[in-house]
This record gives structure tokens, sequence and C-alpha cells, in this order.
């Protein structure tokens, strides 16, 4: 028999966030505007303000809003909601987890919303410099999710094509292998945070990083 899949049920914050972010058509998609949020919060650049990283979701600027309501309201839910609510993950009892999805899902979009969210992360964590300091542990662990996300969009790839005469790759196997990939990609994202966090506070032995440059 089938395992019982467990249903995805929406909490009140992502809901309004999922709505708002529909509304005005915003271009970076939920799962990676959380992981763009964490790490804006935790960036050691220490200009990565809430509203400057919500402007940057559509390239810099409030989307048009028709009245101060309307903007109130997209700063209450981004903001007061999902930002404030994100700001727990910088203590290491309350770990990040990237977002569950729900069932039917591909291998490539699973793939890709993966990658997309270590790109988000690494976006908010950098903001607008092309170049930071970490604790070793930190820089570790951008490499570390730099490889994963080189695998993603390999894996992306293969099975967004066409199927090919030839073609071996056993889907079961290629599935277990993202949601491995997934749950080491958490791991490194906590242990960034942290170490983010450790360098907001000016610890010694810090390593420079350049942002990575993705194809």
């Amino acid at each position: 028999m089938p395992k019982k899949q467990t249903p995805i049920v929406m909490d009140s914050t992502e809901a309004a966030v999922r709505t708002i972010l529909q509304r005005y058509d915003c271009p970076v998609p939920f799962h990676a505007v959380r992981t763009r949020f964490l790490g804006a919060i935790v960036s050691p650049v220490g200009r990565s303000s809430p509203v400057e990283t919500m402007k940057g979701l559509w390239g810099g600027a409030l989307p048009p809003v028709d009245n101060p309501a309307a903007v109130n309201e997209l700063l209450q839910t981004l903001i007061m909601g999902l930002w404030n609510r994100l700001t727990r993950h910088q203590r290491a009892s309350e770990p990040f987890r990237l977002l569950r999805l729900a069932a039917p899902l591909t291998i490539a979009s699973l793939a890709l919303t993966r990658r997309e969210e270590i790109d988000g992360f690494t976006d908010g964590l950098f903001g607008f410099e092309e170049r930071i300091e970490l604790p070793e542990r930190g820089y570790r662990a951008l490499v570390e999710l730099g490889e994963i996300r080189a695998m993603l969009a390999g894996v992306h790839e293969l099975t967004n094509r066409p199927v090919q005469k030839g073609d071996s790759e056993d889907p079961a196997s290629l599935i277990t292998g993202v949601k491995k990939l997934t749950r080491i990609a958490e791991h490194e994202i906590n242990e960034a945070v942290l170490s983010s966090v450790q360098a907001r506070g000016k610890m010694s032995h810090a390593v420079p990083v350049t942002k990575p440059t993705y194809h």
C-alpha cells in the first residue's frame, strides 16, 4: 500500500504572503522570498534593512499600490509577518527548514525549488555587497551550498528535458538524491546563519567571501 501523504497546511502568515506576492506579480517565488529574507536578517553587512530587502523583490522599488492602506498591508504582511517570524531562526534551538512541498511533485520542480532557495539565501546574505567576511565555518557552509546548488541545477536540467533514447536515470534514485541534498542544504544554511550572527559580533578569524556568480 502506498505511504499516506501528510497534507501540507499553510499557516495564516504563509497564506497571506503568497496572496500579496501574487497580487503584485512578485518575480521572486515565495520559497526564495523566505530564504532571501533569512539571509538578509543574519547578514554581517549591517545595511540590510527589511524595507530595502522587500523592495529588492521587485527590483528595488515597491510595486504600484492603490493607496496608503495597501502600502501598510504590504509592510504588515511581509515585514511584520514573514520577516519577524524568520528572525527566530538566528538561534540554534530554532533551526530553519526549507519549504515543505505538496505532492505530486516532479523531480525537476523540486530541484529547481531547492536551487532557488539557495540562490535566495545567498542574495539576502550578500545584499548589495560583492564581498563579506564570515567565520571559517560560515565560509565552508557557503562553499558546500554552492556545490549543492550545482548538483541541483544538473538534476533540473537532466529531468526537465525530453526523454532521450539511452536515458538510464532512475527517477526514484534521483528523488532520493534531491531529498538528501535538501537535508544537507538545510544543515549548511543553518551553519551559515549561526556563523553570520557571530560575524555581526565582530568575531576574530573571519574569512573574506566573494559572492558566487551562478549561471
